[in-house]
């Protein structure tokens, strides 16, 4: 298993093209603004009801969109402490505020990569759209107050209509799904939408309560991380990077309910994987939590016991193998199948 580096990546360029003509918005992005009520694009016409890019829902939705409240405190839409660069000017496609996102030195690095929710809600799509639109598969989640997220060409999709989802929890992979004949790259596109009127509803991203530095920025997710920020709450003194050591960034994560979050680690430089569970409650007294690592055709290296703040590490090399990973904390257990494989 081997870590993809960042690189910022648009719906069909690779990161080279990407940069022509936007080199200084990428080196120095806007600087974002503490707001939490973005405002509509200046220029977005709304299209009749029925648009393609509009498609119905499933199920019925969580609100009615004639009742709005302030944002639902959106997060990346990516695990705890992953740098990802979103693109909002990189597609002919975008019509408002919308991001592809991308992390990794090729144009296929980040196929596979988790995709969470940005906020707590409700699935009201999850389906793969054909030839309906460009969306490919297509999960869509409905946050109350009118207030809604997409997550477009998905490799895979974890979720169904009429799930409830928390922030944080995994809802598909990065992919490049898309209607018949449109050749893409893999990349997550994301919008946050308040109300109906495509494309007047498209509203500027909001993560962690920072404006996104449009056109282009790379932003580092906190999405239910520990110790603060994004759902995680609580004040684990640790991190997943102090407890596997310098050089080590997140893979992947799961949420353990409200008692921790088991981390994926990778370092490029000894090109070790590495495991910890970080706990979110009873900190500081010793209660059971685990983390384990195994890689295909050896045996699982495991750290369970009654600790105080975090179990773990568990390193282990993986060239060319896929990597089991998993954890628990309390009763809440997290085992993943063999993935992140290379």
């Amino acid at each position: 298993m081997r870590l993809k580096l960042m690189v910022v990546a648009g719906c069909m360029a690779l990161p080279g093209l990407l940069l022509t003509g936007a080199t200084a918005a990428a080196a120095n992005p806007a600087t974002p603004s503490p707001s939490t009520t973005p405002s509509p694009p200046p220029s977005a016409t709304p299209s009749a009801p029925g648009h393609e890019n509009d498609p119905p829902n499933e199920v019925a939705s969580t609100e009615s969109y004639s009742t709005f409240r302030s944002s639902p405190g959106f997060q990346l839409p990516f695990p705890c402490g992953q740098a990802w660069a979103g693109n909002n000017s990189g597609s002919s496609a975008h019509r408002g505020y919308e991001l592809d996102f991308n992390r990794g030195n090729t144009a296929s690095a980040d196929l596979g990569d988790t995709v969470v929710a940005a906020a707590a809600g409700k699935v009201v799509i999850s389906s793969h759209q054909g030839s309906q639109n460009g969306f490919g598969n297509l999960v869509k989640i409905d946050h109350g107050g009118g207030w809604t997220t997409f997550y477009a060409h998905l490799n895979v999709r974890s979720v169904s209509a009429g799930d409830t989802v928390a922030q944080g929890q995994k809802v598909g992979t990065v992919g490049k799904t898309s209607r018949p004949g449109n050749n893409i790259s893999p990349h997550l596109h994301f919008e946050v939408r308040q109300g109906a009127g495509y494309p007047g509803n498209i509203r500027k991203a909001v993560f962690n309560g920072v404006t996104f530095g449009y056109p282009i920025q790379t932003v580092t997710s906190k999405n239910a991380c520990s110790g603060g920020g994004g759902g995680g709450g609580g004040a684990n003194p640790h991190t997943p990077q102090s407890v596997c050591g310098n050089g080590y960034r997140v893979v992947d994560s799961a949420a353990l309910g409200a008692g921790g979050t088991v981390y994926l680690m990778y370092n490029s430089a000894n090109r070790n994987n590495c495991v910890t569970t970080i706990k979110k409650n009873s900190l500081g007294k010793a209660t059971a939590v685990g983390a384990y690592l195994e890689v295909k055709g050896k045996p699982r290296v495991t750290d369970n016991g009654n600790f105080t703040y975090f179990a773990g590490p568990v390193r282990a090399a993986a060239p060319g193998k896929c990597v089991k990973w998993g954890g628990k904390a309390g009763t809440a257990v997290y085992n993943s199948p063999f993935e992140h494989c290379g």
